[in-house]
């Protein structure tokens, strides 16, 4: 009897040994390296993750340059109307005609300039020249990254044989960076009352 647990107990450590040396032989196997299959599979996810990253990397930036462009473009077109509807609204009556072209006149708008008397008996214009808004001292008031399109000016009550509050309405289209485009209109009435003189 004691020969048979024995050999039982032999037999089981045995089968303990065997099963030890078969998990190291696995995880002999496993330190060695990896499949092919799984290098593959490795790499395939790798990749699609490395492309998805990437890819809303560009965009991000692609979407930054793009809301930099267009606040530039609403900052320098705000400047301007502002700054011509200021000097338009001060605009004084030219009694002699020197600076409008016709005596008696608020403002003159030919040739891409609108040309007014400010309110320091100046002479002061607005002139379109190469896709550029200048002043009368030939200074740009917007940059080069700005293309101003089109210049339009619609006024009213500008001579002094009609009853009307004399009225500018200023129309820009502008194009900056990234080929953003703004259109932008201003009605500025002139401060001073228009008396027959």
């Amino acid at each position: 009897m004691t020969k048979i647990k024995n050999l039982k107990h032999v037999l089981n450590l045995s089968i303990r040994i065997l099963n030890l040396f078969r998990i190291s032989n696995l995880e002999f196997r496993i330190s060695r390296g990896f499949t092919l299959i799984e290098l593959m599979v490795s790499v395939a996810i790798f990749s699609f993750v490395v492309t998805s990253v990437s890819g809303i990397f560009a965009t991000s930036i692609k979407l930054q340059r793009r809301s930099v462009a267009y606040q530039q473009l609403l900052d320098q077109t705000s400047y301007l109307a502002e700054y011509m509807s200021k000097a338009v609204r001060m605009a004084k009556k030219d009694i002699s005609g020197a600076c409008t072209g016709a005596a008696k006149l608020n403002y003159s708008f030919s040739g891409q300039c609108l040309k007014f008397l400010n309110y320091k008996d100046q002479c002061q214009q607005f002139c379109l020249d190469s896709a550029r808004m200048k002043d009368q001292n030939g200074d740009y008031l917007t940059s080069g990254d700005l293309s101003i399109l089109s210049f339009s000016v619609d006024l009213s009550g500008q001579t002094q044989d009609d009853n009307i509050q004399p009225k500018t309405a200023i129309s820009l289209d502008v194009q900056g960076k990234e080929n953003l485009r703004l259109k932008i209109q201003t009605a500025v009435s002139q401060r001073n009352l228009d008396v027959r003189r």
